[in-house]
């Protein structure tokens, strides 16, 4: 099984695009939506599209409910996903098949496609800069874990609220864990007005910052990468 995490706080407006993309996979899931404190539908919508629902009483950041999506979770998989994405067809069957073709491989991380969501106006799209081509570098939609890694790496530093991603990688480096970029495009990225990434640039810097400087300690005492 799969278990695909959706840690969202007032995730209403996109929620119900998001699992609809997920449920449509060919393959055994599960889907835990972490509530983080939400005030609006959320865990109604989550509810009624056959999801499993934890809740945060009061909001803990996007990092928290990772680790609480994964302590819920009963798949030998881990996938996180953004409320407001859109898996691509097809998406978790190729992810598999990639990362149990190798049983030295404990995470595969496939590309992600920026799209406007259909609600901004041309004026609004102006502004935005948008990534024409598909990358690499999200966590969320695009990157299947094993569950297994979580006991050998630990969990999320809870003291971030992004760049989590960065450290989880730097400290797979520093242990001797693999790890595969494969060339598929797996999820959508919406970009919208309210993207957690551009309303938490300053954290998301001062985050970056302190991930980078772990990295850096690591190499001083002999951790290469």
């Amino acid at each position: 099984m799969i278990s695909v995490i959706i840690p969202c706080r007032n995730g209403a407006n996109y929620l119900q695009e998001a699992v609809a993309g997920i449920q449509s996979q060919n393959m055994p899931i599960e889907i835990i939506v972490v509530d983080d404190g939400s005030t609006d539908e959320t865990t109604r919508i989550a509810e009624s599209a056959g999801c499993r629902v934890v809740r945060h009483g009061t909001m803990r950041g996007q990092v928290a409910g990772k680790n609480t999506g994964i302590r819920a979770a009963n798949g030998e998989y881990i996938m996180f996903h953004d409320h407001d994405d859109v898996m691509i067809a097809n998406t978790l069957p190729k992810l598999y098949n990639a990362l149990v073709a190798d049983k030295n491989l404990w995470l595969v991380m496939a590309k992600v496609q920026d799209f406007f969501s259909p609600e901004l106006g041309e004026a609004e799209k102006r502004k935005i800069r948008i990534r024409e081509e598909a990358y690499h570098g999200l966590f969320s939609g695009a990157v299947l874990i094993r569950r297994a890694l979580f006991d050998i790496n630990g969990f999320f530093d809870e003291s971030l609220n992004t760049g989590e991603i960065i450290s989880l990688m730097t400290n797979m480096d520093a242990i001797g864990l693999k790890y595969e970029k494969v060339e598929l495009v797996a999820c959508r990225r919406r970009v919208h007005a309210a993207n957690y990434g551009r309303s938490h640039k300053v954290k998301e810097r001062v985050d970056y910052a302190s991930v980078l400087r772990s990295r850096m300690r690591g190499r001083a005492y002999g951790i290469e990468d």
